[in-house]
């Protein structure tokens, strides 16, 4: 039997050393005979990129024809220990039975033993193979057919023996991490190049769009024969059940994986002409506000369909408002929100889901460098259109601890800030710089200052929206990556969604502030509050010129949102977002002009309330936000002059959102008229003590 396992070694090292020395020579192109004097170690350097695959897949055949001849003469032997006992049952000699039963069970036990030590041979003999070449610049393509013929080859290990292949796991793992690293710092340097060319304009594919039609997604949807172990292929398919040896005990070979040409498949994931239908395209041009092509009735709160009258209590004025608000949205059946470099990132997921469902021993590594694409292009947004030292100053609370937080990890962990330092003594260690890449630059193409395009509202949304859909994206695979996932670094996949996956829409907020500051002339209705004479003796009845002036404003920037929402959809949340800012803006600003009163009378306050509230009437009609942001901001204001001095210190302590300035207002105001000069004294220094800590 020894003489039989030293033939089979020798047949697996003269096997591997021909395979090998054939496409050697064949590359070398030269009859040249010194290469057959090398070790097969060294021979295997020699290997070029273009041969290795096919010089792979002519190995695992070779040695799949000898592992199989052993399995068939395992076969031979079990199916002929079945037949002696039937034919010497009829002996009369006890002891020869006996002694062919030890000679059984001790050839039995020697063939079993001979699985592990061949298996193990030609393990070591493949991962010879695979660490004798650099495959970290192959391409993808190219790496994911040698972790399939790997990966089967696993399989066939599995089978042939029960074993778990760890010698050719962890060579194939060193190349596989060896491989990534240097892919993927190769795409990170390709992101930045498309943000940085990216002019943020809408990627045209269908409402239907899913990630799963792309080519990159399609192992969600089918499994990958090679990855999978037998015990799982077994259950998953009757036809599973029958192993590899059985399957190609007759003919063919287990490596021979016919290689799906992706030019072979078609993607159906992009409209003609970003919609869908004409019927579609015309529905999206209509009017924000338009109403004409509506029929009379129908403009009634409600219609009864049997009598054709109103009922006289009124309940579809939501329902109105519901349809005014979605018409912003073009219509309700719209695509995504995505660019292409949006499309460019996913199918890099894709990539990544694909290799790591491969190889599973470096799934953490991948889904750390898939992290890191979801967080430049989260940083690359921000950068772009949402960093503003202004809005930190506002206390509106745009920015969240959370979302602050994630921004200073992102730029720590992965953001090079010295690459255009001229200093360079104070670059850091190459092979940390080396992890990090560039800050992105917004390209020149997109322009961010003028009004009349609402300072790049389109490709803000664009931008924005993209990154929240490339969120969605991101939570569709959690359950596909924790699967994945080594138990002990779970903790750091929950982080990344808890932190940084579910902070994608908090960028909205900041980056539609910007907007929302501009689009409306707040300093102008400061200059025209402080033209209004507010000691006035009488009620007046009329309300000042400045409330028609700021509704104005409200009145163009809707309408340049309707003009905009032609051309790029403006979702519900967004919408609502930029009016919630103006509102809130414009109420400050109306808080910040009667701050700046000198003199005021009783019935001047009342004044200040008749325009608050005309304000607010017209505005309602405008907007569908309930309540009105900061209404109360404002009310509480105006009827604070109205308190008495031990109420009004007891309010001063209580609302702190005001300004100091807005407050010492308040008490100057109210001097002669029911406050006295030593209670405005005590006023101001409680003032005063509420704004030392602030200092």
């Amino acid at each position: 039997m020894d003489q039989l396992h030293m033939h089979f070694t020798q047949a697996i090292h003269n096997t591997v050393f021909q395979v090998v020395l054939g496409y050697v020579e064949l590359c070398a192109g030269n009859s040249d005979t010194k290469f057959q004097k090398l070790p097969y170690k060294d021979l295997c350097t020699h290997i070029t990129s273009d041969s290795y695959i096919p010089c792979l897949t002519d190995l695992c055949k070779a040695l799949w024809e000898v592992m199989l001849s052993y399995f068939r003469t395992m076969e031979w032997h079990e199916k002929f220990d079945h037949e002696e006992p039937q034919a010497a049952s009829d002996s009369t000699s006890v002891s020869t039975t006996e002694e062919n039963n030890f000679d059984r069970n001790y050839i039995k036990k020697k063939l079993e033993h001979g699985l592990t030590r061949i298996w193990q041979d030609v393990q070591l003999k493949v991962k010879t193979y695979l660490l004798g070449t650099d495959m970290s610049n192959f391409k993808y393509d190219d790496f994911i057919v040698v972790l399939d013929i790997v990966s089967r080859l696993m399989q066939v290990g599995e089978e042939f023996c029960g074993s778990k292949s760890e010698v050719l796991q962890e060579s194939i793992r060193k190349q596989s991490v060896n491989y990534f690293k240097n892919y993927h710092r190769t795409r990170l340097e390709e992101l930045r190049m498309f943000l940085e060319n990216e002019t943020w304009e809408l990627c045209p594919v269908k409402s239907s769009f899913s990630i799963l039609q792309l080519h990159e997604f399609k192992c969600l949807g089918q499994s990958r024969s090679p990855s999978m172990s037998p015990s799982k292929q077994a259950t998953s398919a009757d036809a599973a059940v029958v192993s590899l040896f059985e399957q190609y005990t007759s003919g063919g070979n287990p490596f021979e994986i016919q290689c799906v040409l992706k030019d072979d498949e078609t993607e159906d994931v992009l409209a003609a002409n970003g919609y869908e239908s004409d019927e579609l395209e015309k529905s999206a041009y209509q009017e924000y506000d338009s109403d004409s092509d509506v029929a009379e009735e129908l403009k009634r709160d409600y219609v009864d369909e049997q009598t054709g009258d109103a009922p006289s209590k009124s309940i579809s004025r939501e329902t109105l408002r519901s349809r005014k608000r979605s018409d912003y949205s073009l219509n309700k059946v719209n695509a995504p929100i995505l660019t292409n470099t949006t499309l460019n990132v996913i199918r890099l997921v894709g990539k990544y889901l694909q290799m790591m469902t491969i190889l599973k021993p470096i799934a953490f590594d991948v889904i750390h460098c898939m992290s890191q694409l979801f967080d430049y292009y989260l940083y690359a947004v921000y950068t772009f259109f949402g960093r503003n030292d202004a809005y930190e100053s506002t206390g509106l609370g745009l920015s969240s601890s959370r979302l602050r937080t994630t921004l200073n990890r992102i730029q720590e962990s992965l953001i090079d800030m010295e690459v255009a330092s001229e200093n360079v003594g104070s670059l850091a260690p190459g092979e940390e710089r080396k992890e990090k890449v560039p800050s992105p630059h917004l390209s020149h193409m997109v322009v961010l200052t003028e009004s009349n395009t609402l300072y790049g509202l389109a490709q803000r949304v664009v931008a924005t929206e993209s990154l929240v859909f490339l969120a969605e994206q991101f939570e569709f695979l959690q359950n596909q990556l924790d699967s994945v996932m080594p138990a002990a670094k779970k903790p750091f996949l929950q982080q990344f969604y808890s932190q940084t996956v579910s902070t994608a829409s908090e960028l909205r907020k900041p980056i539609y502030w910007i907007v929302a500051a501009k689009a409306i002339d707040y300093e102008q209705q400061l200059l025209l509050m402080a033209n209004v004479k507010w000691d006035v003796k009488e009620i007046m009845s009329q309300h000042n010129v400045y409330v028609d002036a700021l509704l104005k404003e409200f009145e163009l920037f809707n309408r340049k949102l309707s003009e905009l929402s032609k051309h790029v959809r403006i979702p519900l949340p967004v919408s609502n977002i930029l009016w919630e800012h103006c509102i809130r803006l414009a109420n400050r600003t109306l808080v910040e002009g009667y701050a700046n009163v000198k003199k005021c009378s009783n019935e001047g306050r009342a004044l200040m309330q008749l325009d608050f509230q005309q304000f607010l009437m017209k505005l309602e009609k405008l907007t569908d936000i309930r309540p009105i942001p900061d209404k109360e901001f404002v009310e509480t204001y105006i009827k604070a002059y109205y308190l008495t001095e031990n109420d009004m210190e007891r309010w001063i302590k209580e609302h702190r959102e005001y300004s100091t300035k807005q407050l010492t207002n308040l008490v100057n105001v109210c001097l002669g008229s029911h406050i006295n000069k030593k209670a405005r004294q005590k006023l101001l220094a409680t003032i005063d003590d509420m704004d030392r800590p602030k200092r």
